[in-house]
């Protein structure tokens, strides 16, 4: 699935043992065990800490009992009641994992630069009301290019 999240009132992604936190994975997994008739347990392309919104983010999950896609999609978007999205779902083989399956992934941070916050939108950017130096920004960022390993 295709799942989409403003991550502003979570606890990032994933279950935390011990804790009462409320997570994104937490809120998908009941929602969509509703669905299913059982538990469900999902896996991700990546987690995102606390805050952290995603537009896109594939989940995958097994599931015994059989739904229509469009049936998990809705039925999950049903029983949810907060920022959480199901956007798409599909079928995949036995061998396929959300995280280890994945070729890309892709990341956009915004900046606001003006002298005032931004009124609206301001959970989904970063304001800097200082001039920036986007020829110095450029330099700096082609270090990020291409394959990199952040381990």
């Amino acid at each position: 699935m295709w799942v989409q999240y403003d991550g502003s009132g979570f606890n990032g992604w994933q279950l935390q043992k011990g804790s009462n936190a409320i997570t994104v994975q937490g809120a998908l997994e009941r929602a969509l065990g509703f669905v299913a008739n059982h538990p469900v347990r999902l896996h991700c392309a990546g987690r995102t800490d606390s805050g952290v919104h995603a537009t896109a983010q594939l989940v995958h999950f097994d599931a015994a009992n059989p739904r229509p896609l469009q049936g998990w999609m809705r039925g999950a978007n049903a029983n949810l009641d907060c920022p959480v999205s199901v956007l798409q779902a599909f079928e995949v083989s036995r061998d396929f994992h959300a995280r280890h399956s994945a070729t890309a992934r892709h990341y956009r941070y915004l900046i606001y630069n003006d002298a005032v916050r931004p009124a609206l939108g301001a959970d989904y950017v970063t304001w800097v009301r200082h001039p920036l130096d986007a020829d110095s920004m450029h330099a700096h960022a082609q270090v990020l290019l291409g394959e990199q390993d952040f381990s």
